[in-house]
């Protein structure tokens, strides 16, 4: 079965208003500041939460004055929104690049990904974005999403909803095939409850790999083909 890559949303064209018209977030971006704070903030909000966090510690860690963070974003949560947004996006596109890559690997060898396959690139590009380098911005979500306001928690579930899109017919295929028992609903609910509370206990100076963690995930949940 060749797997669906998710659709990246690209969020709708801002209206200009009258005027001068106002830059986009790339335009604000002197000098890849904004990346900067953004890192920063993600990184500080895991560490310490986000009512401990204050914009001066933000500001520093980014080695920047105490106000510049508001240059780039109204307030802190503002830029909690924009931290989890920003964590969502570069998942989608994680995501999708790791599937790619895969399937053309598969037409290389004239052989269509299997389902199987294809989960174990879902889990393994998933537990990269919990796990390795620059994995900030999805724990925050998972941490930190009852200080999101109801506006912020939408944009976040659109994300969200686009990202686990990919996964639903691998899941279906699955259970067609009796590699998956039960509800394939229920499945991929149970299946990002256990990978993503990897982050609370996985210790990267330990034997164990992110390889490891994909093998042990999918002897967990899938059996044997029928």
């Amino acid at each position: 079965m060749s797997p669906v890559t998710p659709d990246i949303a690209v969020p709708d064209a801002q209206r200009r208003s009258r005027g001068r018209p106002r830059k986009t977030a790339d335009e604000r971006d002197d000098g890849n500041r904004r990346q900067a704070v953004l890192h920063a903030a993600a990184r500080l909000f895991r560490q310490q939460g986000f009512a401990a966090t204050s914009t001066r510690d933000i500001a520093a860690a980014a080695g920047m004055r105490s106000g510049s963070p508001f240059y780039h974003f109204e307030n802190k949560a503002a830029l909690l929104g924009a931290v989890m947004q920003e964590g969502m996006r570069s998942a989608l596109q994680r995501q999708a690049n790791a599937v790619g890559v895969a399937v053309e690997s598969g037409e290389a060898d004239a052989r269509p990904l299997s389902a199987r396959a294809c989960l174990r690139v879902l889990v393994r590009s998933h537990l990269e974005v919990l796990l390795g380098p620059d994995s900030d911005f999805i724990p925050v979500m998972l941490y930190e999403w009852r200080s999101l306001t109801e506006v912020q928690r939408t944009e976040v579930n659109r994300l969200k909803a686009n990202y686990e899109a990919a996964w639903v017919p691998v899941l279906q295929a699955l259970h067609t095939s009796g590699e998956l028992q039960g509800d394939p609903g229920l499945a991929r609910l149970m299946i990002f409850g256990a990978l993503n509370w990897s982050v609370q206990w996985f210790d990267a100076s330990r034997r164990a790999t992110l390889d490891d963690l994909t093998q042990s995930a999918l002897q967990l949940f899938l059996k044997e083909p029928t």
